[in-house]
């Protein structure tokens, strides 16, 4: 499916609307998604109104993904639902744990940032370029860094 997508000319965004509209979970109004877009299911991955994901956005939705409304995601941005063993043994024996993700509404995800397993994202977040988010992150914030930390309080109204 995700091969399939991509191949649609960035000309034809009523076909490319489609299309994630058939692999998504769920999506509200207003969707656009530009290639090159990965995933592992596409089910699991569900999104609200007016949401916009730039380019190489990937997503390992082995576990949920919910994302709110009104939220940008800039290029080469990745969303993780699965996290592996730090021993060798889990590894050897392909052990895996889980976890959602969620995100919530009118956050933006500059350019290049990670979202670790588990995280929640509160409503009226920005997280900066480069960021890995590795724990959840509260409304009305600015966050940046690796780990991802909160540098600004807002009032974004």
């Amino acid at each position: 499916m995700a091969q399939e997508f991509n191949t649609i000319p960035e000309t034809e965004s009523d076909k490319q609307e489609a299309k994630a509209r058939e692999i998504l979970g769920s999506a509200g109004k207003n969707l656009v998604i530009h290639s090159d877009w990965k995933f592992d299911n596409g089910k699991n991955i569900h999104v609200g109104d007016n949401f916009l994901a730039n380019y190489n956005w990937t997503v390992l939705d082995v576990g949920k993904v919910t994302i709110g409304d009104n939220v940008w995601i800039g290029p080469n941005t990745d969303i993780y639902t699965v996290n592996h063993p730090v021993t060798a043994m889990g590894r050897r024996d392909h052990l895996a744990k889980v976890l959602p993700v969620t995100i919530g509404n009118d956050v933006w995800l500059c350019g290049k940032v990670t979202v670790c397993p588990g995280v929640t994202i509160g409503n009226n977040v920005v997280v900066a370029a480069g960021s890995v988010v590795i724990h959840d992150i509260p409304d009305n914030v600015i966050v940046a860094g690796n780990p991802a930390r909160m540098v600004k309080k807002v009032d974004f109204e």
